[in-house]
């Protein structure tokens, strides 16, 4: 957003005419002073209001951004009943306190990007082109890592929320989760957005943007190192070594790199929980214990306040942790856990969607034969209670294929069928183009998932003939690459795009074996934008993956985008090279 027209936009919240109570109105005398919560009530929720909503940055922009229908006295009513029973009640009947604000949720008109579709373009940037780009990256992931000791990402809030995030998917989370603290911030932060998304102060918090993935423009992100970034990190930096375009110096700091990463998750990120079975495991955590995830003592504080308080393990840390350390050439016993047998606990069978399944915002898809999302740690703390994301189930499937012998997973029968499960989930997904729409991905976008198949299909495709036979007997993987592809040739390339989607679009079309003619789109994308991220790097920080509840919260950064046009880029040398 340009600043004239930030500046704009700005006015026009500030100027806005007031045509009903506000958010301030409504629950100022009940939460910013600490009224009510009782010995048997909850403190977190005024906590939570002054810290978010109620802070000097945004209560002058929100404070005439009223709702005519709180003009009713009774349903003015009925919303401040709710908030005293949130705030006040020992055991509060969440279903009750998120209808009214699921009735005003439901006034809430947001879409999905739409990018106008584009011209073809005309031959292929040259190698050279597409090497400066490489080395500009890779420099980029390496020097950060040097002036930081990690490579970090950034979280940021749109308070504008998720468009797929309406009334009844809101009731859905805040029943099913677990934590009260994440429970308070989704139902303050969906009642804030009803006077966000209705008032001038959309266009302030909620600018449009080219492309699909949404840019970071935010002026309040939180620099943290996890565990799944780490991961990720890794692949990159491997890609950089071997596309053979690292100097000898930068090929020794990104081994030096890459050792510190594998380090990081499999040691500091390792926390032991109790399988479903009984036995003991040792898996990955998103957000190690401090001060690893290095927050400022500033956002530490705020993440505390904000509900964040807990966090548990999760299936795709644990999954990309363990495949990134295998592609490393780690040694580390933790790898010889057969994760199968874990992830058996956690896979939902017969179409049961609950009760493995709490939070089912994506509930048009079927889950049978997935993984859920969230561990249960050793003392069987479950905050965000659990979901279902496909993509994760990807990233399950693809170090279960980087790791099919030491698993012993085509001579364990149940660890097999686990395996035939998910690939029977991902193919339904394709076969009634659930893939595609953003409401089926919890955590990522349909693009992601379209390069992250890409990247499941490389794996699977290196394995023999006769493994990929047992895993795979009815061609899922055939049928799902054919659909994949048609979206990303189709409807992904010839709309406008950024370049984090173009960077997802060369790692998709690269592993699935596309058309040489088929990168050209991406390619001049990515070269043409090249500086834009100015001093924070080649690029600008885009959306990687994402949070609906409580609110939509982005991570990515400047470095996730070098490390995503890094590998799309080095797919595509590799491909233009063979022509």
């Amino acid at each position: 957003m340009a600043f004239h027209e930030m500046a704009s936009a700005a006015c026009r919240a500030l100027t806005a005419r007031k045509d009903g109570p506000s958010l301030y109105d409504l629950c100022d005398p009940l939460l910013l002073n600490g009224a009510g919560n009782g010995a048997s009530g909850d403190q977190h929720l005024g906590q939570f209001y002054r810290t978010a909503l109620a802070n000097a940055a945004l209560r002058p922009l929100l404070r005439r951004t009223g709702l005519s229908e709180l003009n009713d006295a009774s349903r003015f009513a009925a919303l401040r009943h709710a908030l005293t029973q949130a705030r006040d009640d020992e055991r509060p009947d969440w279903a009750a306190i998120g209808q009214p604000v699921a009735e005003l949720l439901d006034t809430v008109k947001l879409r999905h990007p739409r990018p106008p579709a584009v011209p073809p373009e005309g031959p292929p940037p040259g190698l050279s082109d597409i090497e400066r780009v490489i080395r500009t990256c890779g420099a980029h992931l390496l020097r950060t890592f040097r002036n930081n000791g990690f490579i970090p990402a950034y979280a940021s809030f749109n308070l504008i929320g998720d468009p797929d995030i309406h009334g009844r998917e809101f009731l859905m989370a805040l029943t099913g989760l677990d934590a009260r603290g994440y429970k308070n911030s989704t139902l303050l932060f969906n009642l804030a957005r009803t006077f966000i998304a209705r008032s001038p102060v959309r266009d302030l918090i909620n600018p449009s943007w080219k492309g699909i993935a949404e840019p970071m423009w935010q002026p309040i992100q939180i620099r943290h190192r996890s565990a799944y970034y780490d991961a990720f990190y890794i692949e990159s930096l491997l890609g950089f070594v071997e596309s053979g375009l690292a100097s000898r110096e930068e090929s020794a700091a990104a081994k030096r790199a890459i050792s510190a990463m594998t380090d990081f998750c499999l040691g500091a990120s390792r926390e032991r929980v109790r399988g479903v079975d009984g036995r003991d495991f040792d898996v990955v955590t998103a957000i190690a214990p401090a001060p690893h995830p290095r927050f400022s003592r500033f956002f530490a504080q705020i993440k505390q306040t904000l509900g964040f308080g807990l966090y548990v393990p999760d299936c795709d840390t644990t999954a990309c942790a363990f495949s990134a350390a295998a592609q490393a050439g780690s040694s580390d016993p933790m790898l010889d856990q057969p994760l199968p047998d874990f992830y058996s606990g956690y896979q939902v069978k017969a179409g049961a969607n609950a009760p493995k399944v709490t939070v089912a915002i994506n509930d048009h898809i079927d889950y049978d034969g997935a993984i859920v999302t969230w561990i249960d740690n050793i003392n069987g703390d479950r905050p965000y209670g659990n979901d279902l994301d496909p993509t994760l189930n990807l990233d399950v499937l693809e170090a279960s294929f980087r790791n099919l012998a030491r698993w012993k997973i085509l001579e364990t029968p149940e660890r097999l069928d686990l395996l035939r499960g998910i690939v029977r989930f991902q193919k339904n997904l394709a076969a009634n183009g659930a893939f595609a729409e953003p409401r089926s991905h919890i955590y990522y976008l349909p693009e992601l998932y379209c390069a992250y198949f890409g990247r499941c299909y490389a794996a699977f495709m290196a394995l023999p003939e006769q493994a990929r036979a047992a895993i795979d007997p009815d061609g899922a993987f055939g049928f799902i690459r054919e659909r994949v592809l048609a979206y990303v040739q189709d409807e992904l390339i010839t709309h406008e795009m950024n370049p984090f989607d173009a960077a997802l679009a060369l790692i998709a079309l690269g592993h699935l074996g596309a058309e040489v003619s088929t990168l050209t789109p991406a390619l001049h994308c990515i070269v043409r934008h090249l500086g834009e991220g100015g001093r924070h790097g080649p690029f600008k920080a885009y959306e990687w993956n994402k949070m609906k509840t409580p609110t939509r919260i982005l991570v990515g950064g400047p470095e996730a985008t070098s490390a995503f046009v890094l590998m799309g880029l080095s797919l595509a040398r590799a491909a233009l090279k063979r022509t």
